[in-house]
C-alpha cells in the first residue's frame, strides 16, 4: 500500500473514530455517574439516525433543513433519554447492578420494535449534507468533504466537554459524583436532578452520533448491537469513565480498522492472510490485549473498592424439603409429558431443558463465583460445534456427545486464565472479546466448520430418533448435570468460591488460591455449556455461527437473571419461561421483542428478587405462618 493510500486509510479512522466517539463518550458520562452500564445505549445512537432522517425529510434538505434535523434529533433522542431515567431507570438505582442491565436489555426489545413500527422495516438512506456533498483532492486522491467535517467534529466535542466538565459548577458535581457517589449526596447534591441530566446529555451525544450518520450509512434495525459492541468496547478500552481515553481509544480503535480494511489480502511464507476479514473482530483483539496488560484501561484508573462492596452476598440456601419434592414433582411431570404431548410440545420442551442447563452453568460463575459474563455462549457454541465436527469425522454420535463438552471446557480453561484475573465490568467486556474472537473464527473458516452456512446433518442415532428416546436422553443429562452443578456450590470447592467471591483478601489470607478456585469453576461452567451445546445440536440437527453470538450470551444472562441470582432454582425458572415467552409471542405477533421487553421490564419492577425468588419467599412467610 502507498503513502498516499495509507493517508487516505489513516483519514477513513479518524472519520469513523468521531462518531464513535459522540456515542462513546455519552455511555462513558453514564456510567461515570450512575454506574449502570446502559445495553440500551446503541438503541439511542439507532434513534437518532432513524429521527434525524425523518426530521431532514420534513425540515427540507437545505443546509438549514439538514443541520436542523441533525441537530434536533439529537435533542429529541436526549429528551427520550430524561424520559427513560426519570420513569424507569430511578426506580433501579438501589438494584444490583445486574438487575440495572435487564432492564436496559428490555428497553432494547421495545425499541427496535417501535422503529420497525414507526419506519418500517427497510433500510433508509439520508440525503447528502448540503455544501459537504463533493470531494476535495488529498494526497493525489479524492476524499469526501463530509468526512473531514466527522474528523474534525470529534476533537471540537472533546474539547466541549472538556470545558464543560472543568469551567461549569455542574461538571465539577459530576465530577464530584464519579469519584464518590455516596459522599456528593451527604455533601447536599440532588443527585435527582444530576442524574437526570447525565443520562439526558449522555442520550444526546447517542443521537447525535447516530444523527451525523445519515450521509454515511443507511439506517437498519440491526444497528443498536452493532455499535453497542464497538461503543463497549471503546469505552472499557480508554478506561470506564475517562472521556480523554474514550476518545484515545476511538482513534486507535477507528484507525486500526480502516488500516485492515486498506491492507487487504497479503501473502506471507506462501500462506495467505485476509486482514480485512479482521474488522469483525480487530477491536475485541484489541480490547483483549489492552485489558491484559492495562486492566482499567488507557486512561482509566485502578480502582478502589467502593463503599458497600465489602458486603457478603445473600447466602445461598438448599431446597427446604417441600421446594425439594416439588422440584422431584417437577420431574416426574416432565418425564410423563411425552404420553400426553405433541412433537411440537416435545420440541420446546427439549429447548427448555437445554438452555435450563446453559442458565444455571452461567448462574454458576455469576452466582457461587462472583464473576459477570457477557460472553457465555462461546463454550455453548463450541459444545455445538465440537459435536458437529466430531460426527462429520465419523465418530459416533454416542462417543460425540461424550467428548463435545471438552470443547467448551477447553476454550474456558484457556480464556478463563486472562479473565479471572479482572473484576468487574472489564471481566465481562473481557469474556465478551474472546467470545467474539471464538465467533470470528467460526463465521470465518469456511473449510472446517462452514463459516456463515454453519454445518447441516447433526442428527443423533438412530435408536435415538424415534419416538421419544432423545428427549429422555436430554432430560436426564440436563437433570442430573444441573443437580451435580448444585451439589458442587456445597462441597470445599463450593464454599472456597464463594469465600473469593464475598471477600477475596480474607480468602487468601487463610490460604485459598482465590484465582485458581475461580479458573476451575470457570471452566467447570464452560463444561456444562459445552454439554448443553452439543444437546443443542442434536435436537436441532445443524449448527450455525449465531450458536455463540453476541445475542445468545445476552439470552443466557437474561434467563439468569429472570429467574434470581440468589436462588440455585432462578436460572432453571429464568430458562423455563423465557422461553416459553419467546416461542408463545413470536407465533402471535410481528412486534414480539416490544411484548418481551414490556414483560421483562414488569418482571424487574414487580420481581426485583426474581421469579424464583419471589416464589421463595413467599413459600418461606406460608411455611412461617403454618409454624406459628
Amino acid at each position: 500500500m502507498s503513502l498516499s493510500a495509507q493517508f487516505i486509510q489513516l483519514l477513513n479512522g479518524l472519520a469513523s473514530a468521531s462518531s464513535l466517539f459522540l456515542v462513546a463518550a455519552g455511555l462513558s458520562l453514564i456510567f461515570g455517574v450512575t454506574r449502570i452500564v446502559n445495553f440500551a445505549h446503541g438503541s439511542l445512537y439507532m434513534l437518532g439516525i432513524y429521527t434525524a432522517y425523518s426530521l431532514v425529510n420534513v425540515f427540507g434538505g437545505g443546509m438549514l433543513g439538514f443541520w436542523g434535523g441533525v441537530l434536533c434529533a439529537g435533542i429529541v433522542v436526549g429528551l427520550f433519554g430524561a424520559i427513560v431515567e426519570r420513569l424507569l431507570l430511578r426506580r433501579l438505582y438501589h438494584a444490583p447492578e445486574l438487575l440495572q442491565l435487564l432492564a436496559t436489555f428490555a428497553l432494547v426489545l421495545i425499541v427496535r420494535d417501535f422503529a420497525l413500527w414507526i419506519w418500517g422495516p427497510e433500510d433508509l438512506l439520508g440525503p447528502r449534507a448540503p455544501g459537504l456533498g463533493g470531494a476535495v483532492a488529498i494526497a493525489g486522491r479524492e476524499f469526501p468533504q463530509y468526512d473531514l467535517f466527522l474528523i474534525a467534529l470529534g476533537p471540537v466535542v472533546l474539547l466541549l466537554l472538556w470545558l464543560l466538565l472543568t469551567r461549569t459548577r455542574w461538571g465539577t458535581l459530576v465530577r464530584a459524583a464519579t469519584e464518590d457517589r455516596e459522599m456528593a449526596g451527604a455533601l447536599g447534591v440532588n443527585q435527582a436532578w444530576l442524574f437526570t441530566s447525565v443520562f439526558a446529555l449522555g442520550a444526546f451525544l447517542a443521537g447525535l452520533g447516530g444523527a451525523v450518520q445519515i450521509p454515511r450509512e443507511p439506517a437498519v434495525l440491526t444497528m443498536d448491537l452493532t455499535i453497542l459492541s464497538d461503543v463497549f468496547v471503546v469505552v472499557v478500552v480508554g478506561g470506564m469513565g475517562s472521556i480523554p481515553g474514550a476518545f484515545l481509544a476511538a482513534v486507535l480503535i477507528g484507525v486500526i480498522k480502516a488500516f485492515c480494511i486498506g491492507i487487504g489480502n497479503v501473502s506471507l511464507l506462501g500462506i495467505d492472510f485476509s486482514f480485512s476479514k479482521l474488522t469483525l473482530v480487530i477491536e475485541f483483539i484489541v480490547m483483549a490485549v489492552v485489558l491484559v496488560f492495562r486492566p482499567w484501561g488507557l486512561l482509566g484508573r485502578q480502582q478502589g473498592i467502593p463503599r458497600g462492596a465489602a458486603a457478603v452476598e445473600p447466602p445461598l440456601h438448599l431446597p427446604s424439603r417441600g421446594m425439594f419434592m416439588a422440584l422431584v414433582a417437577a420431574l416426574a411431570l416432565l418425564a410423563l409429558l411425552p404420553l400426553v404431548s405433541d412433537r411440537y410440545t416435545l420440541v420446546l420442551l427439549t429447548d427448555i431443558l437445554v438452555f435450563a442447563l446453559f442458565a444455571v452453568s452461567l448462574h454458576f460463575i455469576m452466582g457461587p463465583a462472583g464473576m459477570h459474563s457477557f460472553g457465555h455462549a462461546a463454550y455453548f457454541g463450541l459444545g455445538a460445534y465440537a459435536a458437529a465436527l466430531l460426527l462429520k469425522h465419523a465418530v459416533p454420535m454416542e462417543l460425540a456427545l461424550a467428548l463435545a463438552p471438552l470443547g467448551g471446557g477447553i476454550a474456558a480453561l484457556l480464556f478463563g486464565w486472562f479473565c479471572v484475573r479482572l473484576s468487574g465490568v472489564y471481566l465481562a467486556m473481557l469474556t465478551l472479546a474472546f467470545a467474539q474472537i471464538a465467533w470470528s473464527v467460526v463465521y470465518q473458516w469456511d473449510a472446517f466448520t462452514g463459516g456463515s452456512n454453519g454445518l447441516v446433518g447433526i442428527w443423533p442415532a438412530p435408536w435415538l430418533s424415534s419416538g421419544n428416546a432423545f428427549y429422555y436422553l436430554t432430560l436426564v443429562l440436563c437433570a442430573a448435570a444441573i443437580l451435580l452443578l448444585w451439589r458442587i456450590v456445597y462441597t470445599p470447592f463450593g464454599y472456597a468460591l464463594r469465600a473469593g467471591r464475598d471477600s477475596p483478601l480474607r480468602a487468601d489470607a487463610i490460604g485459598i488460591d482465590v484465582r485458581r478456585q475461580q479458573w476451575l469453576g470457570f471452566a467447570l461452567a464452560g463444561v456444562f455449556a459445552g454439554l448443553a451445546g452439543a444437546l443443542h445440536a442434536f435436537s436441532k440437527g445443524s449448527i450455525s455461527p449465531d450458536t455463540l453470538a453476541i445475542p445468545r450470551s445476552v439470552d443466557g444472562l437474561v434467563m439468569v437473571l429472570m429467574g434470581g441470582i440468589q436462588t440455585l432454582t432462578g436460572a432453571v425458572a429464568g430458562a423455563a419461561v423465557f422461553t416459553w415467552l419467546q416461542d408463545v409471542i413470536t407465533r402471535q405477533t410481528e412486534f414480539w421483542r416490544a411484548v418481551l421487553g414490556g414483560i421483562i421490564l414488569l418482571l424487574v419492577l414487580a420481581f426485583p428478587q426474581g421469579i424464583a425468588g419471589f416464589i421463595r419467599e413467599r413459600w418461606e412467610a406460608r411455611a412461617g405462618k403454618n409454624r406459628a
